[in-house]
């Protein structure tokens, strides 16, 4: 007996961290005009994740992809007592407005995640957040900081797990 598709269970997908939760619910709220609008106000206020003087981090990552118009930089915070982590951002000034707008949102929505919670959130909001069309056509775009940034975390937990 063979079973129908509809019949296998629909596998489950990772719930978000709250804050970035309520930014999908945001943007979801929007028609599609707006989410452009917000999204453009997001890419704006990209400048503000970049690391701030006398910050350290347990990882940077700085480098120039193929994704990517321009280099990009990766900075992981992470406290030792909770390991609750925070990451900054620096963009080259070729950057596209989709990547910079993304950059914002991951940084405020993944704030306060310990690195092992960054690896367990799933990229399938990204559509809700930038909507289908974008998603589409950007594609590269859309996840790319995103997978830099769980990327970052990988690379934090290896060296701990190396570390003892």
């Amino acid at each position: 007996m063979t079973s129908c598709p509809e019949d296998d269970p629909v596998p489950e997908v990772a719930p978000l961290p709250a804050g970035l939760q309520r930014i999908v619910d945001f943007f979801v709220s929007l028609p599609e005009s707006e989410k452009v609008d917000n999204l453009i106000l997001y890419a704006d206020s990209a400048r503000k994740c970049e690391p701030r003087a006398g910050e350290t981090f347990a990882l940077e990552d700085i480098r120039k992809d193929e994704e990517c118009a321009d280099t990009v930089g990766i900075f992981l915070k992470v406290d030792p007592a909770n390991q609750h982590s925070a990451f900054r951002v620096t963009l080259g000034p070729e950057v596209q407005t989709l990547t910079k707008a993304m950059t914002s949102i991951l940084c405020k929505g993944l704030e306060g995640l310990t690195p092992t919670e960054v690896l367990e959130v799933p990229s399938t909001f990204v559509p809700q957040i930038v909507g289908t069309h974008l998603v589409r056509i950007r594609s590269q775009t859309t996840y790319y900081v995103l997978s830099r940034m769980k990327s970052a975390c990988k690379v934090y937990l290896d060296r701990r797990r190396a570390a003892g």
